[in-house]
């Protein structure tokens, strides 16, 4: 059997507990992601981590840091980074400064997290801001899908240069919406034309310089009756044969609102998780469930699924294993005390808006 990795689990406290090991060390684990909670200062998150690489070196630890209210790390040294709105701001006063600015955010926010350990931060919103959603607002860059990709680029380019993967997010797009999908399953009525020549332009043009993609918890009901994460249209269809995306996709929060019903049903986080993976996800996310009576869901969601394999209800996609340890980091980190004395580190400080 082809051994894969599918889960991304979170651990409830700042240390592990004997029940996180046993996590894991579980062989359908390839990751975990972090929290504010998980979080006191830099020597206890990097010590942290380290453990969690003891267990086994190639977890992909991973973390929502975007900038603005989406910024899980906060003290102790991390730089307060804006919300992405503000470079769009930036461009329509000089397009240049925009994007030196949009990098240079993407390096401090990469090199700062990789100097504690973390591998990979779910960044950049591609949604677009038509003004509307309340969960995007200012996480996304612009109105226009050309401002949106360029900014993204510059913030991938940041990423890269500190040895960052990137995640673009929340495919075909999450801004059109008003509802918020962590409460309710939104749904946008527009044709698959209108969404593919707007919302989803930038994957279309990021190509291969998206590693990962995370799709929304949207219902497009005109292109498919399923949220885009349980759509194999959306995922198969376009996002991989239509775009030519190689990346990685990772379904977004499973115990979100969004994922609890499929096509008019209640299902359990295991339904969903085989759904995701059937559909075409490489790699499924439980957030926030380490704490419910124990973590009882997470033990629930991989035993399901080891269970839901063993009986053929899913079979590992031969390179989904090879997608999530493509986002792995290939280089050391700079450690942090010789990171804020690094050259490239200071003059991106100051290429920041002040």
């Amino acid at each position: 059997m082809n051994h894969h990795s599918p889960v991304i689990l979170d651990i409830a406290g700042t240390a592990l507990t004997a029940d996180d090991r046993r996590r894991l060390a579980h062989p359908l684990t390839g990751g975990l992601i972090l929290f504010t909670r998980n979080w006191q200062h830099r020597a206890q998150l990097t010590a942290l981590i380290a453990e969690i690489k003891a267990i086994r070196e190639d977890l992909l630890v991973c973390i929502d840091h975007e900038g603005g209210r989406v910024q899980r790390l906060r003290t102790d040294g991390f730089t307060h980074l804006p919300p992405m709105r503000h470079y769009g701001e930036r461009w329509m006063q000089d397009a240049m400064v925009a994007t030196e600015a949009a990098t240079a955010a993407g390096f401090v926010l990469a090199s700062e997290l990789r100097a504690c350990g973390v591998d990979l931060s779910f960044t950049p919103v591609l949604d677009l801001d038509h003004g509307e959603s309340s969960v995007i607002g200012d996480r996304a860059f612009h109105r226009d899908a050309r401002v949106v990709t360029l900014l993204a680029k510059s913030v991938m380019h940041g990423l890269l240069l500190a040895g960052m993967a990137n995640c673009g997010k929340h495919f075909p797009g999450h801004g059109f919406v008003k509802a918020d999908s962590h409460v309710a399953v939104p749904v946008d009525k527009r044709s698959r034309k209108a969404i593919l020549a707007e919302d989803a332009q930038p994957y279309a043009w990021l190509g291969g310089a998206l590693a990962s993609v995370m799709p929304a918890h949207v219902i497009y009901p005109k292109v498919d009756a399923r949220p885009a994460g349980f759509s194999p249209v959306w995922l198969q269809d376009i996002l991989r044969h239509q775009l030519g995306f190689e990346g990685a996709i990772f379904s977004d929060d499973l115990s979100m609102e969004g994922a609890r019903f499929i096509e008019g049903r209640a299902v359990s986080a295991t339904e969903a998780g085989v759904a995701a993976l059937q559909a075409g996800c490489d790699l499924v996310l439980l957030c926030n469930q380490s704490q419910v009576e124990g973590g009882r869901p997470v033990d629930e969601l991989l035993d399901g699924l080891m269970q839901a394999e063993a009986q053929g209800q899913w079979a590992p996609e031969p390179l989904s294993e090879q997608r999530r340890l493509a986002l792995l980091p290939q280089t050391e980190p700079l450690p942090w005390d010789e990171l804020m004395m690094s050259p490239a580190y200071q003059r991106a400080l100051e290429r920041l808006p002040g």
